[in-house]
């Protein structure tokens, strides 16, 4: 088969599901050796994948904004699948929640990541908020077949999506996976990204975008009750500003935390194994997650984890982290304070963490992604 693989989506600083899209398609390219891919790109990412993988194909996408891109999903793609620029597409598919709704001539995939636009649409801005909102149902009324990361996802599209919920025998959960550098760090890296964010002394860590659905306001609570305890560690944020951010670093100076929490920004990929490894423990008091990366990167790295016990996150962390209600802020501040007080749970949960992270692979998400293939393109499904 030729595989049309739409990896526009991703942005110019890479996370979430944009880790997801990469990842994945650089684990195809290595593992299936019976298809042809053509991927679709705006960067510069998959360059070098040509040279490596004879039969793959990378075409530059012209489109600079987010509306451009969009409509050359909704126009151009479903033009190139159909046979324009003589692809002959037998499948494409869409890993970011949306794929073309004009008949394509080949089966379609859509990978849906989370349906957080329905859950808890306050993380959106109205208009993306609506858009994700339509155009999610639809993709899933059309495509041949539906990725979702984790069993609650599964749950949640069939009991939110009913075009899809109706046939469930169209949804396949592949979970994700920390990618191949995410490993313990030794002390030459670990001391090197110390310098270069300015890190002194202990510290926790919370990565993520910066947004309500991350749960920091109750996190930056839990905080200061511990330093209230006499915690002498610092808090660090890593991640990018986005919808709602403007109150976080506000109440952190509300809390007299300004002197302990340090907001860093968008941390680089390359930068993050070595930042998971400096850190005594990551916490990851998430309100809703399809999966829940970040919490698998920090056991890959052999950091012990706090976590909620909520939609996705037991699946991902298993019995390898603790976890508490992201409602309940003194739960949250009696977890970080055990854990931080207690050498052997801690020594377990790193242990625990290294194994459960083990049993998460890219090359298996990409074995498994490539039989949703072929069974899609053996599908029983009209309008296509």
């Amino acid at each position: 088969m030729r595989i049309a693989y739409d990896a526009t989506a991703i942005p110019r600083l890479m996370a979430g599901a944009a880790v997801y899209t990469y990842e994945l398609a650089r684990a195809l390219a290595a593992v299936d050796s019976e298809n042809e891919y053509v991927i679709f790109a705006r960067g510069d990412h998959f360059d070098d994948l040509p040279r490596m993988r004879p039969g793959l194909r990378v075409l530059k996408v012209r489109a600079p904004s987010r509306p451009l891109r969009l409509l050359w999903e909704q126009t151009v793609l479903p033009w190139s699948a159909r046979g324009g620029r003589e692809l002959g597409i037998d499948v494409l598919h869409s890993p970011h929640h949306t794929t073309p709704l004009l008949p394509c001539g080949c089966r379609r995939v859509v990978t849906i990541h989370d349906l957080t636009f329905l859950l808890l649409p306050e993380r959106y801005p109205p208009t993306r908020r609506l858009y994700f909102q339509v155009m999610t149902r639809l993709s899933a009324r059309v495509a041949d077949a539906i990725i979702v990361p984790s069993e609650a996802v599964r749950g949640d599209v069939m009991r939110l999506l009913p075009a899809s919920g109706g046939q469930p025998e169209r949804l396949f959960v592949i979970p994700e996976a920390a990618g191949p550098a995410f490993h313990p760090q030794d002390a030459v890296a670990i001391e090197a990204v110390r310098r270069r964010y300015g890190l002194e002394g202990p510290f926790l860590l919370s990565v993520g975008s910066l947004e309500p659905g991350k749960n920091r306001e109750r996190l930056l609570q839990a905080f200061a009750r511990l330093q209230a305890r006499g915690l002498k560690h610092t808090l660090v944020v890593a991640g990018q500003r986005a919808w709602r951010y403007e109150g976080e670093a506000p109440l952190a100076r509300r809390l007299g935390l300004a002197d302990s929490v340090r907001f860093l920004g968008h941390v680089p990929q390359a930068d993050l194994p070595a930042l998971y490894s400096a850190a005594d423990l990551f916490v990851f008091p998430s309100l809703y997650e399809g999966f829940g990366l970040p919490a698998l990167e920090a056991m890959a790295c052999g950091t012990p984890v706090v976590a909620s016990n909520v939609s996705a996150l037991p699946e991902v962390v298993g019995d390898a982290a603790l976890q508490v209600s992201p409602l309940d802020v003194e739960a949250l501040a009696d977890a970080i304070e055990r854990l931080l007080r207690d050498d052997r749970l801690r020594a377990d949960l790193r242990e625990r963490g290294l194994e459960r992270a083990r049993q998460f692979s890219w090359e298996k998400a990409a074995r498994r992604t490539a039989e949703v293939y072929s069974w899609a393109s053996v599908a029983r499904k009209g309008g296509c």
